[in-house]
Formats: C-alpha cells, sequence, structure tokens
C-alpha cells in the first residue's frame, strides 16, 4: 500500500483528530437550497412512501443535510437539494426557527416511512450533542422536507470537546443503536455503543450502554439476525451477538451502571471481526453492505475501501490510491473516505472528507475540497469513482432512503 510509512500511530491519531473536530464545524458560505428543518415542513405530516421510487442519496456537509439524486440528468450532472440548513447558515435577521446542525451516518427507519435518525449538535454544549429523529416528506429531489420529532441525549465518559455522535443502526424489537465517537487521542478510547428503546418522538428517549471503551467509534451495521458490527478507527471492525437487553433495567437485561450513573448492559459478546493492519485497512471508518452479506470498509487516512466476505475474509481492494499518489497540500485523487453506504442496485456511494497534508499543520480536511462520489459495479467489477458534488465542507456521513436491507447473515 502506497505511503505505508505515513501511517503510524501518531499521524493516524492526529488526523482523526482533525476529521472528527472539522466534520462538526460550519459552513455557512455554503448556498442553500431548502428552508432549515422545523420550518421547512412545519406544516407537512405525510410519511414519504418506501415504494416505486428513484433511490436518494442523503449526506452531512458543513452542518448541513443534503440530499442527491442517483442517478445523472446529464453526464456528471446530478440534481441535488439541501433539505436542512445548519444554524449558522440561517440568516441571524431571519423571524422563523433557526437551523439545525447536521452531521454524522444518517439512517432510515425501517417500520417508520420517512424517519430518519442523524447526528444533532445545535447550539452544543448546552443542549449537549446527540442524534435527532427526522420525519422526512416527498420523494424526488428539490420537493423533499424535513422536521424533528425527537432527539436522543445519552451522558458521556470523556469531557465536552469528546462528545461527538457519529454510528446508527437498527435492532429488532422497536430498538436502535449509535455509537459516539469519545476520546480520540489517548489509551483505549472511551467512545459508547448504545441501545435505544422507543417510542422515538421525544426528547426523553431511554438507553442502555452496551460498551464504553471503543477507540475512536465510527460507523455501524446491523444484520438480519441483529449482528451488529461496529467500525473503530484507532481500533478493529468488531462484531457483536445478542441477546440485547429490551429495557434500560434489570428486567431487560441492563442491571448496571456506567460512572456517569446511567444503565448498562449485564454483558455483552463482543469479538474482532476484521483486524485493522492489512490491505490499507489502517483507520476503520465506513461501513456498509456488499454481496452475501459480506461488508465494505473504508480506510480514511489510506484512502481505501476493501470488501470483506460474511466471516470477514478479505475479497478485494474496491479503491485505493495510485501507486505515485501521494498526500500533500491535495488529497488522493480518488479521495479519502469516510462513510459509505451501499444502494439497491450495488452502487457504493462514499462521503470523501478530503484529507490534506498543509506544511507546518497536522494532516486533516481539506477547506472546502470534499465530496460526494459513487463506484458503480458492472459486471461484478468495480468502476472508477464518478463525482456526484464536489466543493463541500467536510462530509462524513451518508445514508440512502428507502433504506436498503442486507442481504444475508454472518457465520464467524
Amino acid at each position: 500500500m502506497p505511503n505505508a510509512k505515513r501511517s503510524s500511530v501518531a499521524i493516524v491519531v492526529m488526523v482523526v483528530i482533525a476529521i472528527v473536530a472539522a466534520a462538526c464545524s460550519d459552513d455557512s458560505g455554503t448556498e442553500s437550497s431548502s428552508e432549515s428543518a422545523e420550518e421547512s415542513s412545519a406544516e407537512s405530516s405525510t410519511a414519504a412512501p418506501t415504494a416505486d421510487i428513484e433511490p436518494i442519496l442523503f449526506g452531512a456537509q458543513g452542518n448541513h443535510l443534503e440530499a442527491y439524486a442517483t442517478e445523472p440528468v446529464a453526464p456528471d450532472t446530478f440534481v441535488t437539494q439541501r433539505v436542512i440548513t445548519g444554524h449558522d447558515g440561517v440568516p441571524a435577521e431571519t423571524s422563523s426557527p433557526t437551523g439545525t446542525d447536521i452531521n454524522a451516518q444518517i439512517c432510515f427507519f425501517p417500520d417508520h416511512p420517512g424517519w430518519f435518525i442523524a447526528g444533532e449538535d445545535t447550539n452544543q454544549p448546552d443542549p449537549p450533542p446527540g442524534w435527532g429523529i427526522f420525519q422526512l416528506d416527498g420523494t424526488e429531489v428539490s420537493e423533499l422536507s424535513a422536521r424533528q420529532i425527537g432527539k436522543l441525549t445519552p451522558t458521556y465518559q470523556s469531557s465536552e470537546d469528546n462528545q461527538e455522535n457519529y454510528g446508527c443502526g437498527f435492532l429488532s424489537g422497536e430498538r436502535l443503536v449509535t455509537t459516539d465517537v469519545g476520546n480520540q487521542a489517548q489509551g483505549d478510547g472511551d467512545g459508547q455503543l448504545i441501545v435505544w428503546f422507543a417510542p422515538f418522538d421525544s426528547r426523553d428517549v431511554k438507553y442502555c450502554k452496551l460498551d464504553i471503551g471503543l477507540a475512536t467509534a465510527q460507523s455501524i451495521l446491523v444484520g438480519p439476525d441483529d449482528t451488529l458490527y461496529v467500525a473503530s478507527a484507532r481500533g478493529d471492525v468488531y462484531k457483536y451477538v445478542g441477546p440485547f437487553p429490551t429495557g434500560p433495567d434489570a428486567a431487560g437485561g441492563c442491571a448496571k451502571l456506567d460512572v456517569t450513573g446511567a444503565p448498562m448492559a449485564d454483558q455483552v459478546n463482543k469479538s474482532t471481526f476484521i483486524a485493522k493492519g492489512q490491505n490499507g485497512l489502517d483507520t476503520p471508518a465506513g461501513l456498509a453492505w456488499a454481496p452475501d452479506g459480506g461488508l465494505y470498509v473504508s480506510s480514511v487516512f489510506t484512502g481505501v475501501i476493501n470488501q470483506y466476505d460474511r466471516v470477514g475474509a478479505f475479497v478485494r481492494n474496491i479503491l485505493k490510491p495510485a501507486p505515485d499518489d501521494t498526500l500533500s497540500t491535495t488529497s488522493y485523487k480518488t479521495g479519502t473516505p469516510l462513510g459509505i453506504v451501499s444502494g439497491p442496485d450495488g452502487t457504493i456511494y462514499y462521503a470523501d472528507i478530503n484529507i490534506v497534508v498543509e506544511p507546518g499543520e497536522l494532516p486533516g480536511p481539506g477547506r472546502q475540497t470534499g465530496s460526494v462520489r459513487r463506484i458503480r459495479i458492472v459486471n461484478g467489477e468495480p468502476q472508477a469513482p464518478e463525482t456526484i458534488r464536489q466543493g463541500l465542507a467536510f462530509p462524513d456521513g451518508l445514508g440512502v432512503y428507502p433504506p436498503v436491507p442486507p442481504t444475508g447473515t454472518s457465520t464467524n
């Protein structure tokens, strides 16, 4: 893998710090194409249908939520819309409610049409960051709107500077799971994996912590058998096997307490599913479904997306920089993928946060140089990446609507 010497622990740690800190930064210079979340659909309550519509790609960037058509209207031209405007992107003189800051992985509920969860940290640390629950209305890009109907806010293990949201997913039985990043630079990490219990259209949602020791926790995938896969940028890709708690108390399998006094699971079955360090997988970040129950995994700093089979064995490389391509004041030509998601036709979409190395500075995302790209799979072979949109501020997480169910389960 090119630039292997660059991917030392020290450099990787610095990159992770820069990525997470920048991903929650503001981009007030980007033009808005829709109103804020609460304003844009305050009078609408009609759930978007989940059948017979063209899949829509959603992505967080610059504290905004963007929607992208998944098929171009002309060569290299994709229709896009800003569905939610970040807090600082709303003019101060407006009489309407202020915007909502969006980031991280975006997940659509499988059993509530149009509901989705995304990182929401407007005005942090008061109120603290968490995950917003939203209702999407509309079925076509340029005609979408969304409004917030709830928020998930846990206690955190670390300082306010490390209270960053990221991953999401859904278990059976009206439960969802999230990860928060935690300590990004030292020790074993204190990122969290949490299971939440319905109802979710509330700001007082009950939860139980499954893990409080993840080193820079990132994306989540949930298999049809409720197996959890979680990426850790300073660790590995982990697998969690249930049964998982069904409630936030002893009767639900959550009798312990963490140091913050929050409920914790009695026991958790956790193992390493894919170890980092081989085939360019130095900083596991994004997870997406591959054929036959396998996984795609991204590595930000090395610019890699790999494919693994259903037992975690390496299958092939999907994306990597050219042998003579290096990180400098410009990023890899194929980008540095953070969030990834797969579409219903097998296309892989990735959020290129665009890591660069400026003289005298730590490696980190470039200013307004990120992009969203896709890799089509034709006759089983990955094609060259195509750019859906560029000039973005710290694109970090993606989601597809209607949600794409996983195919197959892990047997590892």
